[in-house]
Formats: C-alpha cells, sequence, structure tokens
C-alpha cells in the first residue's frame, strides 16, 4: 500500500479493531470510511487468497463509503455502523451489482431485484456492504458428506487457524474465516441448525443464532422456513450487538417477526461485565461433551470453573431428555422444495431456474463442475409433493417441537430454573435450531495445536438479552481471542 497513513494503521492497528474504535477515528477526523473501505480491500487483496473467504467486492463499496463521510459532516452518523464495513453471506439478498447464488453456479448470474430484510437494515445504519462471502453450497442442503465451507462457484473455505489443519466450519464458513482473519468489521451469517454457530467456534468469533422472529427472513435463499435466521459473526460480544441492534426488527412481509418483543431494544444495554453474577446456568454435558476430543473436553470443564469464578450457580448433571431422541432432518426436506420454489420464482425473467428440478436438472448436465458430492439431498426434497401435506411432514413438526422445547430447551429451564443453558462447543445447536431458540457462541480457547474452541449459552424464545449479558461476563473475564497467523505480507 503506497499511502503512509493507511499503510500505518494497516501494521499497527486495522487487525482486531473493534466498531467503536472505528467509530471514535471517525468521528475525531482520523480515518474516514472511505480509508476504512481501501485498507480492508487491501487485506482481501493479500491474504484472502490464503482462505479463499470472499466470493466478491462490491463494486460501489469506495463510492458508497465516501457518500457516507459527506453525510457525516453534514448532519453526523445514522447509528454505530454508519461508514462501517460488512460483509454478507452469499444467500442474503442485496440489490446491487453484486450476485446471489447460495455458492452455487446455477445461480452466479443471479442479480437480486430487491434488497433482504437484512440489507435494507444495514444500510439504514449506514453500513457499507463490502461483499458477498463464499458458503457450503445451498448452505450445505444439497448433498451427504459435502465438505464444510465447498461451493461449487467459489471452491473451499479455509480456516484461518490452520488452513491444512482444522476445517472451516459451516455454512456461514466464508463470514467466519473472513472476520477471523480481519478482512472486514463483522458479517453476516446465516443459521438452520449450527450454520453461524459452528464457523463462530471453529475461527474463535463470536456468533449469535437469534430467536426465529427477531430478524425478518426476507430475501435470504432458504433451506426451511421453521429454522431459518440470519445472525451476526463478529470478533467481539459488543460488536455482535451492535449488529444485532441494527438487523432487528418487524417486517410486514415476514409474520413470525410479529412475535418479536425486542423491536426497541438496545442490545448494547446488555453488556454486563458482572452479567454472569447470581445467575443460575446449566451445564449441558451428558450426551453432547463425548463427541469432541479430550482436548475440547478439557477446555469445556475449565469454562464451567471460570463461570462459577465469575459468580455465577452452576447446575451440573443437567438432564435434558431431548439429547438422546432420534433427531432427523426431515422437516427440512420437506420445506425446502416449497420454500426454494418460492424463492427462484421471484428472480429475474434472465435466470431460467424456476424451481428445486431445475436445479437438479442444471447440476446434472453440468454433472463434472456441481455434482463432487452429488445431490442426494437435493432429490430427496424433490420427491416430496411440496404441499406440507403429508402426514410424514406433520409428524416430524410436531416431534421436532416437542422434543426441542418441551422435552428440551424448555423442560431444562423450567426444571433447574436456569437462565441459560451451557453447552460444548455448538452441541446443542440442532436441539436451539429445531426450536427456534437463540443461542450465543463465544472464544473458549485453543487446543495445544491451535484450534479455535468455542462455547454456547442457550435460552428460550426472545432471551437474547440474558444471553447476552452472560456471553458478555464470560468474554470479559477470558478474552480468549488472538489473532490468527496469515503471514507476512
Amino acid at each position: 500500500m503506497e499511502n503512509p497513513k493507511l499503510k500505518k494503521y494497516l501494521n499497527e492497528w486495522i487487525e482486531e479493531a473493534t466498531i467503536t474504535q472505528m467509530q471514535e477515528k471517525m468521528t475525531n477526523g482520523e480515518l474516514t470510511s472511505k480509508e476504512l473501505v481501501m485498507m480492508y480491500l487491501h487485506r482481501i487483496s493479500v491474504y484472502d487468497i490464503r482462505i479463499n473467504s470472499i466470493l466478491e467486492v462490491n463494486p460501489d463499496a469506495l463510492h458508497i463509503a465516501a457518500a457516507l463521510d459527506a453525510e457525516r459532516k453534514e448532519t453526523g452518523p445514522r447509528s454505530a455502523l454508519h461508514g462501517i464495513p460488512i460483509l454478507i453471506k452469499d444467500n442474503i439478498d442485496s440489490a446491487d451489482k453484486m450476485h446471489t447464488s447460495a455458492g452455487s453456479l446455477a445461480l452466479k448470474d443471479s442479480i437480486a431485484l430487491k434488497d433482504s430484510y437484512v440489507a435494507e437494515q444495514l444500510r439504514k445504519a449506514g453500513a457499507v456492504i463490502l461483499g458477498k462471502t463464499n458458503m457450503t453450497e445451498w448452505a450445505n442442503f444439497m448433498a451427504i458428506g459435502m465438505e464444510s465451507g465447498y461451493s461449487s462457484r467459489g471452491g473451499q473455505v479455509l480456516n484461518p487457524y490452520g488452513p491444512d489443519k482444522f476445517i472451516v466450519g459451516g455454512s456461514s464458513s466464508g463470514s467466519g474465516a473472513a472476520v477471523a482473519a480481519n478482512l472486514a468489521a463483522a458479517a453476516i451469517g446465516t443459521e438452520t441448525s449450527g450454520s453461524i454457530l459452528n464457523p463462530a467456534c471453529q475461527n474463535s468469533l463470536v456468533g449469535i443464532k437469534p430467536t426465529v422472529g427477531l430478524i425478518s427472513r426476507k430475501g435470504i435463499i432458504p433451506i426451511a422456513h421453521t429454522q431459518d435466521t440470519a445472525g451476526p459473526m463478529a470478533r467481539s460480544v459488543r460488536d455482535a450487538a451492535i449488529l444485532l441492534n441494527a438487523l432487528t426488527g418487524r417486517d410486514e412481509e415476514d409474520e413470525i417477526t410479529r412475535t418479536n418483543p425486542l423491536v426497541e431494544m438496545d442490545f448494547t444495554e446488555h453488556l454486563r461485565k458482572d452479567g454472569l453474577k447470581g445467575k443460575r446456568v446449566g451445564i449441558a454435558s451428558e450426551g453432547f461433551i463425548e463427541q469432541l476430543s479430550e482436548e475440547k473436553q478439557k477446555i469445556f470443564h475449565d469454562a464451567v470453573a471460570i463461570l462459577e469464578a465469575a459468580g455465577a450457580e452452576v447446575i451440573e448433571n443437567l438432564e435434558i431428555p431431548s439429547a438422546k431422541a432420534k433427531w432427523s432432518y426431515d422437516v427440512l426436506t420437506y420445506e425446502f422444495k416449497p420454500d426454494i420454489n418460492a424463492y427462484l420464482s421471484n428472480l429475474h425473467p434472465s435466470i431460467p431456474l424456476r424451481t428445486l428440478n431445475d436445479i437438479i436438472q442444471f447440476n446434472k448436465e453440468n454433472e463434472e463442475i456441481m455434482l463432487k458430492y452429488g445431490q442426494a439431498v437435493l432429490l430427496d426434497s424433490d420427491a416430496t409433493s411440496g404441499s406440507l401435506t403429508e402426514a410424514e411432514y406433520v409428524k416430524a413438526l410436531e416431534f421436532d417441537y416437542y422434543h426441542s422445547t418441551k422435552q428440551g430447551i424448555d423442560y431444562a429451564l423450567e426444571t433447574y430454573q436456569l437462565d441459560a443453558i451451557f453447552f460444548p462447543s455448538e452441541e446443542g445447536s440442532h436441539i436451539s435450531g429445531k426450536a427456534g431458540y437463540p443461542t450465543i457462541a463465544v472464544p473458549a480457547g485453543y487446543t495445544p495445536e491451535g484450534e479455535p474452541v468455542g462455547i454456547t449459552f442457550a435460552g428460550t424464545a426472545y432471551s437474547e438479552p440474558q444471553l447476552i449479558e452472560a456471553a458478555y461476563a464470560f468474554e470479559q473475564v477470558t478474552k480468549f481471542r488472538k489473532a490468527p497467523i496469515l503471514g507476512v505480507e
């Protein structure tokens, strides 16, 4: 980089910079949004070749930033996100010059006709949508055994902490890897079951999987309407809360958002250093911790001791009846077909693919580049009627709801009178996902090899304020996160 000022900030400041720090420098005139964007573009050009997290950069990013700089001078900042560069996952519509493809070459030419609600909210807050992140193709709802972070359009996303050693997590893999590598201030991911929480844990990030209804799903390429949600991925709880402030709201085009009681909530008011003091936290180990290596189990047990030291009342040996339930993906299999058909029907007329079957046929016709892992999951979904009238679907839906709530999250919270449930890594994400309940991932340390390890706090519907308190307190006591070593420029 030629500019001495920006070179100095690149070398001494931008890595691990927080949204609050960026705002302070823009407020006092040290930096502009345009300069921030330029620095992140530089980092992307230098470092992303190692991790392959970015699909494309917004061609208008510098001009948008310059306009926001002018607006700041004239009328002041719109919000804490004014001028802040944010990345969004490639399944989130943005009505600009970027494509929205869910990582599939089938939709590589698709440019959204309208902004998603998420993109609308980001623009309204004054954020700069910097680019689109790579992801597991079709949010990992395409094939059995597909590698997390792989897409036909973007190739394989790699973990910046160990590109050749550690899985990156999915399906918001590009969002996770990019933020971990300091290629943007923060990013938006999406989750149906673990797709924010898993890459957050794998990339030493904070990830918030909100209650279904906190953020409108409008304009997001779907998997299943009962479980899908967008959410923030950031390097700190504070940054994630700032982003959550901008995203939450009610949307007339998404009915479930009418259940949201937190529309006026300022989540940053719940950033309490004593947020664990007096909280009853249940430890979900049996049925969850067995999947982890001994090194990761030790980190989890150490994290439990940290909870106690921070003033939490820890309830061990938590029983969650549904931990032993025989879960299936039947609900997703049935819901995907009508949901994706509805999305495809609203694409620009130049896009010929209008149904799930069209996608399947495209993949067959381009088998060599499209079907590295096959498309068994798409075929199973296409074999359903698409009407959601099957008895098997209704039975699976009822099973998931009952076991994730009455025999799952709510059972534990009520039986043990808990404020939150503490899970190793993202191991409880399938239960919270099926319930549509919130979970927050926070860094908890690293294995001896250097692989990031996270923990998660889960709660009932719209318990985000309490979870943020717990997550922030844990983060402030530990401050485990450290930047990955990406090499010398």
